[in-house]
């Protein structure tokens, strides 16, 4: 049986009846009080291997009450719960010295589980970073428990300088994570740089990052400054890690294992201290089966996975999205406006596939747009029930490019013969779909490769970068057949 005893402060008798009971059935001396000055007479005389307590106590915040109790008895682990549950909640009681946050309402054998960490685990001390100066608060909102679990890793991280891998489809707040980390970290008062990987044309790329020497290259006129350099002691962002090419994978890893790189067209390696965060939305171990992406970087910059939830996992935090997003806007230029209930359970069904960008960009739409104070469900359902465009019948039938490839796709199910396919199903059937459409549309064009990006609705150089990834031939004059 587990020993040990536990000092447990809440202003709630509720609360306080329930953690004893659990606890009490767990094999612990469990003692509970209602004050944080109760839980300091127990502290200041020796008492308890153990303290759980509330942040709002009637006498004291807890929050002001952890440093004494790591001054007075530093090996005392602190488990902090509270029902504000923000990342600021969270990173404030990383920062104080707890040894875990956990929101309320919290399971019972999640609370069993971290008491047991923190009874056989002997904390060491460490240096708390300054804390944060005003009550500025970062751009993460929602309450649910998904987001309530990336609060606490944040949290954490917050006291470490690991590399972070954070992953997630494409609007899910990547950036602004990474922000966070930087933010509220040891590097906090340097540089935060970001770079989106897939926004450089492939030979630009090295330099972007590493800088380059006069006359490395046509049109080197200057020595310039990379994106290295620029972040140095501070925090560098690689968003779309996934289309960075080989061969500047190749001088980041050399960064990551011996801290140091050299420019293009440089020959003297230069010491960098820079914290790496990246982020993709793609499936990083589908890039290395193909080889497109480098293996040993992959597991260096995986030295912490963080996996953003889309907004369909998380349909709890929409109402305090909404409020945000409206609030930000009504700061700008216009008059408040509020969504009705009706509005909100819509909100609430829709699937998201851009997720929270595509509610912030809805709501400045509607902000503007829309006449009347109250944002109705009619008003919601309108600019949601909008169906995508479908292509021209593909054949006499009048069978859909869409009702074709949900036929294959069964079709192709079925001879598994209840076997699921070897992953990494959704970049090989994109592939499938990109070459043949690429291919017709140069066709189309012949070859003239700035008509067919217009065709395609896709910037010269993505369409450019497209086409060497997947090999296609490009031939001036080409006819359509």
């Amino acid at each position: 049986m587990p020993t040990g005893v536990i000092l447990i402060a809440d202003d709630d008798a509720a609360v306080r009846t329930v953690l004893n009971q659990a606890l009490g059935r767990a094999g612990y001396d469990v003692r509970t009080t209602g004050t944080a000055s109760g839980l300091w007479r127990w502290i200041a005389a020796g008492e308890g291997n153990l303290v759980i307590t509330d942040v709002v106590l009637p006498d004291e915040n807890g929050f002001d009450l952890i440093p004494r109790i790591k001054r007075m008895r530093p090996d005392l682990p602190i488990i902090v719960m509270s029902a504000q549950n923000t990342i600021l909640t969270a990173i404030n009681a990383a920062e104080r010295g707890a040894f875990e946050y956990l929101p309320k309402p919290f399971d019972l054998k999640v609370l069993t589980s971290v008491v047991q960490r923190a009874l056989a685990i002997t904390p060491k001390r460490r240096d708390a970073p300054p804390q944060n100066e005003g009550d500025e608060r970062l751009p993460l909102i929602g309450r649910s428990p998904a987001m309530q679990e990336i609060y606490r890793i944040i949290a954490r991280l917050t006291q470490a300088d690991l590399t972070v891998m954070i992953t997630g489809e494409s609007g899910t707040g990547k950036e602004l994570v990474a922000r966070a980390l930087h933010d509220y970290g040891r590097r906090r008062h340097n540089p935060f740089v970001a770079v989106n990987m897939a926004a450089i044309p492939k030979e630009l790329v090295e330099s972007e990052l590493f800088g380059h020497e006069r006359g490395a290259f046509t049109g080197a006129t200057n020595r310039g400054v990379g994106r290295f350099e620029q972040a140095e002691g501070g925090t560098l962002f690689l968003d779309e890690i996934g289309d960075m090419p080989l061969e500047a994978q190749t001088r980041l890893l050399r960064v990551l294992q011996q801290g140091e790189y050299t420019t293009v067209g440089g020959r003297t390696p230069i010491r960098t201290n820079v914290r790496i965060i990246a982020a993709t939305n793609r499936e990083l171990r589908q890039l290395t089966q193909q080889g497109l992406f480098r293996e040993d970087l992959y597991y260096r910059l995986n030295v912490v996975p963080l996996r953003l939830p889309p907004l369909r996992e998380r349909v709890e935090d929409i109402p305090d999205l909404v409020r945000h997003f409206l609030r930000k806007v009504e700061g700008e230029y216009l008059s408040p406006k509020r969504v009705d209930a009706e509005a909100f359970e819509l909100l609430k069904h829709y699937r998201w596939p851009g997720n929270v960008r595509e509610l912030e960009n809805l709501f400045r739409r509607l902000a503007v747009l829309h006449s009347g104070d109250v944002i109705s469900a009619a008003t919601i359902g309108a600019e949601l029930a909008e169906p995508p465009r479908s292509l021209e019948p593909a054949n006499s039938d009048g069978e859909t490019l869409s009702v074709a490839v949900e036929r294959h796709l069964a079709r192709y199910f079925a001879e598994q013969k209840g076997r699921l396919p070897s992953p990494g199903l959704y970049d090989r059937i994109l592939q499938e779909v990109e070459r043949p459409l690429l291919s017709i549309c140069l066709g189309a064009t012949r070859g003239n490769q700035i008509r067919a990006a217009r065709l395609l609705g896709l910037n010269r150089n993505t369409l450019r970068k497209k086409i060497r990834d997947l090999g296609l031939e490009v031939i001036k004059g080409l006819q359509s057949g």
